[in-house]
């Protein structure tokens, strides 16, 4: 007990010094741009090839220690900038492939002296993806340059240097840009956050040294402490993000108006929203700031009352038939929402979407309390290791983020996690009549709430057939029931898709997520799918050079990367993730190596849960591959992994445990905290970044 408190004790002094080390710094300043006051962005050039512009006339001031160019691209590649003024390269610096959005920010080694007249380029190498330029159109003889052609105009360029005023001298005009953009503001959104981070550390803290520093943690209890984590977890990260600014929510939200507002769903994957929601992503500048980190959220009280002025003329209207790409998805998640969206009456766009992400937010809390639940299950022998996995997930800054947003993953990952948890009841208690109805309904849920479900059902299909070896090995007419059932949970996924398909009237055996074009061959697609998360394989084709997709796509997207995909980590925070990721491994594999003659009785269990690993990630492998070659990794991102997060919970406990019974509770109580930092600080980038 005394190690777990002395433990928690110092990570959370250590956390508080590095976010006031943080909040002294200065946040970076533009020191110059050739950027006009007021000017509308335009592509002045694209291209998918190799490619290297230079501008010159480039005034960079002393002391720059980054430049930002605005490139637009969904999966950068390496960018290399110089500036040279006389013949001589005067600055320099390397950007690695995998950045998003409009912009690139490059770190160079502040000049000395200030130039007065450089020539800077960038160059690239791309292989499958696409690079738009964008800047302003000028005369040839201003315009930048690939070789000898001159292209549309110039492209902008932002030169950076460290401010002079700290991050917290600028709270107060921080706790005011946060209280913009809602259609109450006030510096009560920033008081509101505070108060939620600050609560969900406390009850982190107390539940460690509750469930680490006792004996035995108190299942149900540490389950539900877990839940009330989470949901507040996601609370805050509900109000922290600026109204639209996750992936798709506005297609979302127009699927639950159409639902709620005319009882028919939506047949359309046009973006062509209903006025009512277009007038209002407009006064929120949404096309502007969306996949831009270099702007910011609204920042005036004219811009504020403007939106206000179009919350009050916008008339609550019949939904619209586009609800772009969230039209193929099924409807059980937008039903639920349609409830919230009703009970908010006449009340405006932005109050309804609030009211909706609340309870997207209880989502999180029923996936951290099945991820408890099934660490429980699945390391029966170690209670004191089930808190480090359900907190760890709990306080999951991708989960908070995600379920704080109107989006049918929060349904996904806590369908996922119970049907995790169901199977391994199942697993160490036998398939019951009870535990089979409870997993059937688990798969209907997880149907009816996205897609990507479909991923699982190999591995559960797997999994039901080994549990009812052993009950039709009992004979009697119980034992019928429970295979009878078992059939039905095998039977549910077909059912359920077909419903799916009725539902959005596509053909009932049809493909439910609309038409997709194979192309290329069975190996080339299994390549991909291999490539897209492990280093490719001597003797095969690359489909992803200058890309390391396991770090770059995969553990560099979960460090953070946030909004629509534009808002991630500095690079080092990226490196410095290593360290925690390798020891977290090295104690696993040292646990699962004592545990490997338990391991082996239960090997059944653990390909079922393989092969459900195995479905979804060679679902979002296939449908990448629809897209390629034209975009190298469509769907590589994070959160198509975060139904797996009762694995990962398990995962972390067995870290935990490879310490050793004697420092294993303060080595899970500083896993746990080490999720916390991560959590607040991430919280910390998306404030930055749209209201810094």
């Amino acid at each position: 007990m005394r190690g777990v408190g002395v433990t928690i004790g110092a990570a959370l002094a250590l956390l508080a010094v590095a976010v006031g080390l943080t909040l002294s710094g200065a946040p970076m300043s533009v020191a110059h741009t050739n950027k006009p006051t007021g000017a509308t962005e335009e592509p002045i050039a694209s291209t998918e090839r190799d490619a290297r512009y230079c501008q010159a006339h480039e005034a960079i001031p002393r002391g720059v220690s980054a430049i930002r160019v605005w490139l637009d691209a969904a999966a950068g590649p390496r960018v290399r900038l110089t500036a040279s003024s006389g013949g001589h390269v005067l600055v320099s610096g390397q950007r690695g492939s995998g950045w998003s959005g409009g912009a690139v920010t490059i770190a160079v080694r502040p000049p000395r002296r200030a130039i007065a007249d450089a020539t800077l380029c960038v160059s690239f190498a791309l292989h499958d993806e696409a690079i738009i330029v964008q800047g302003n159109a000028t005369s040839p003889a201003l315009a930048a340059h690939t070789g000898s052609r001159a292209l549309g105009g110039r492209m902008w360029v932002e030169y950076l240097r460290p401010g002079s005023i700290s991050w917290a001298s600028l709270a107060p005009t921080i706790v005011r840009h946060m209280g913009l953009g809602r259609s109450q503001p006030g510096a009560w959104v920033a008081v509101l956050v505070l108060v939620l981070v600050l609560t969900v550390s406390v009850l982190a803290a107390l539940a460690v040294l509750r469930g680490l520093g006792a004996r035995l943690a108190r299942a149900p209890r540490m389950a539900l402490m877990c839940a009330l984590i989470a949901i507040l977890n996601a609370v805050s990260w509900s109000f922290v993000t600026p109204a639209f600014q996750v992936p798709d929510e506005p297609d979302h939200f127009s699927y639950v108006k159409q639902l709620a507002e005319t009882g028919t769903l939506p047949s359309s994957s046009s973006e062509q929203l209903s006025p009512e929601v277009r007038a209002v992503l407009a006064a929120l500048h949404y096309e502007a700031l969306r996949q831009r980190p270099q702007l910011r959220a609204l920042t005036t009280q004219a811009e504020q009352s403007h939106l206000e002025a179009t919350l009050a003329a916008t008339a609550r209207e019949a939904g619209s038939p586009a609800a772009g790409v969230a039209s193929s998805q099924p409807p059980l998640y937008y039903a639920l929402e349609a409830l919230p969206y009703s009970v908010a009456g006449n009340e405006n766009v932005l109050d309804r979407l609030q009211l909706m992400r609340l309870v997207s937010a209880l989502f999180a809390a029923v996936t951290a309390f099945f991820v408890f639940m099934f660490v429980r299950e699945a390391l029966p022998g170690a209670p004191w290791v089930w808190p480090v996995g359900g907190l760890s997930v709990a306080l999951s800054p991708l989960l908070g983020f995600m379920s704080g947003a109107v989006n049918p993953d929060s349904l996904l990952f806590a369908a996922s996690a119970a049907t995790f948890y169901c199977l391994a009841c199942a697993f160490r208690r036998g398939l019951s009549k009870g535990r089979a109805i409870a997993l059937a309904a688990a798969v209907s849920v997880g149907l009816l709430a996205k897609l990507n479900y479909i991923g699982f059902v190999p591995g559960i299909a797997v999994g039901v057939l080994l549990l009812a070896v052993p009950a039709a090995r009992r004979g009697g007419r119980s034992a019928r029931v429970v295979l009878a059932l078992a059939a039905g949970v095998a039977a549910c996924p077909a059912v359920v898709y077909m419903a799916i398909n009725s539902l959005s009237r596509h053909p009932a055996l049809g493909v439910p997520i609309g038409a997709t074009s194979f192309h290329g061959s069975v190996l080339g697609e299994a390549n991909y799918i291999w490539q897209l998360y492990l280093p490719r394989l001597p003797g095969t084709v690359n489909d992803f050079p200058g890309l390391f997709t396991t770090r770059q796509l995969w553990f560099d997207g979960y460090v953070g990367l946030y909004g629509w995909l534009d808002t991630p980590f500095p690079a080092w925070v990226d490196d410095l993730a290593i360290l925690p990721l390798a020891t977290i491994v090295v104690l696993c594999v040292r646990s699962l190596y004592g545990l490997r003659a338990r391991l082996r009785s239960r090997a059944g269990e653990l390909a079922a849960y393989a092969i459900m690993a195995a479905g979804l990630l060679a679902l979002i492998g296939a449908a990448s591959y629809t897209a390629f070659p034209a975009t190298d990794a469509e769907f590589g991102q994070v959160r198509y992994l975060l139904p797996l997060l009762a694995p990962l919970g398990v995962v972390l406990a067995l870290a935990a445990r490879g310490a050793g019974r004697r420092l294993g509770p303060a080595t899970g109580a500083l896993i746990v905290i080490v999720f916390l930092a991560h959590d607040v600080f991430s919280q910390l980038q998306i404030i930055a970044r749209y209201y810094g």
